[in-house]
């Protein structure tokens, strides 16, 4: 795996369609090479509101036909800055956009692409958020908190196609198949195998090298979505949060290891009847608190668990 060189003199600088004008982004945007034609941008791991939202991955495949763009970051901004990296490896149209879940730092960005002309694929349960007072909510907290990057402007985009099932097509001589996941770590949830790469891109069932995001989160579902994921022919993972993983099995491992820690303890807690602080406390967390967000999301994450053990328990 080679780090892509963004700004190589030798780079041919394609030009940029007429897209509409965003407030730039500040940020270092880092794009990296993970396969023939894979490639993607690296988050920093933070909080969703730090480094002007930019803190979760994307990902897009160059072909000679067009390029496929899978998750579009947390503001038209960022992927207006995605856009102009995407434009000086090739002059080619972004033709589809695979969304691997609806959430706010994933899916702002869209409007880019699909004002381009995209075809936007995304999860079955897509239309429950975005029908959702939390997805309006959510957007005008963003309004505020990551202005002027997420304005007025920002929409949200619902999918063209809703996936269900697995999907397959190919663009450009470039073969790409679309797993939904049913419900795991959102409503609904896609992963993107280029095949010819042998590069999953997996959005959020996977985070490298940070505490993953539960949020309202189907832990159990997501555990069985982790255990059933095949990654032994992977050339590489590229993971919602964090960098790509040349060890996908490891990759997996790790956020199936703290979601599962995660359900032992909060579940025996559930089960003895003890309350949530008491059961925290008394918890050894000591394989976790090295690693980023443990501070911000560490402590939420495990009460919502908590949470979803007794719903669990009273057959909810």
């Amino acid at each position: 795996m080679k780090t892509f060189a963004l700004l190589m003199l030798a780079a041919v600088f394609a030009p940029m369609p007429a897209l509409a004008a965003y407030p730039p982004s500040t940020v270092d945007m880092p794009i990296e090479k993970v396969g023939e034609h894979s490639y993607y941008a690296l988050g920093a791991a933070g909080m969703a509101t730090e480094n002007e939202g930019f803190i979760s991955n994307a990902g897009f495949v160059v072909t000679d036909e067009g390029v496929v763009v899978f998750d579009c970051l947390g503001s038209p901004s960022l992927a207006q800055t995605l856009r102009a990296h995407i434009a000086r490896i090739t002059d080619k149209p972004v033709v589809k956009v695979v969304v691997s879940h609806y959430h706010a730092d994933h899916i702002y960005g869209i409007q880019v692409f699909k004002d381009e002309g995209a075809e936007v694929l995304g999860p079955r349960g897509a239309y429950e958020y975005l029908e959702s007072p939390a997805a309006k909510e959510r957007l005008e907290e963003r309004r505020f908190s990551l202005e002027p990057w997420v304005n007025d402007d920002t929409r949200l985009v619902p999918p063209d196609r809703l996936i269900e099932d697995e999907h397959r097509f190919s663009v450009g001589g470039v073969d790409f198949q679309i797993n939904y996941l049913g419900s795991a770590h959102s409503d609904g949830d896609l992963t993107m195998y280029v095949v010819q790469d042998r590069v999953l891109f997996s959005g959020d069932i996977i985070f490298e090298g940070r505490v993953p995001f539960v949020g309202e989160a189907d832990t159990r579902q997501w555990l069985e979505t982790l255990e059933a994921l095949g990654t032994g022919d992977l050339e590489a993972l590229v993971p919602g949060h964090g960098p790509a993983a040349s060890d996908p099995i490891g990759a997996v491992t790790r956020t199936r290891d703290y979601l599962a820690y995660l359900r032992d303890v909060m579940g025996a807690a559930v089960d003895d009847l003890q309350d949530f602080a008491s059961a925290y406390d008394k918890a050894d967390w000591s394989r976790f608190e090295h690693l980023p967000a443990f501070d911000a999301a560490h402590r939420r994450n495990a009460y919502q668990v908590f949470l979803s053990m007794e719903a669990e328990s009273l057959g909810q």
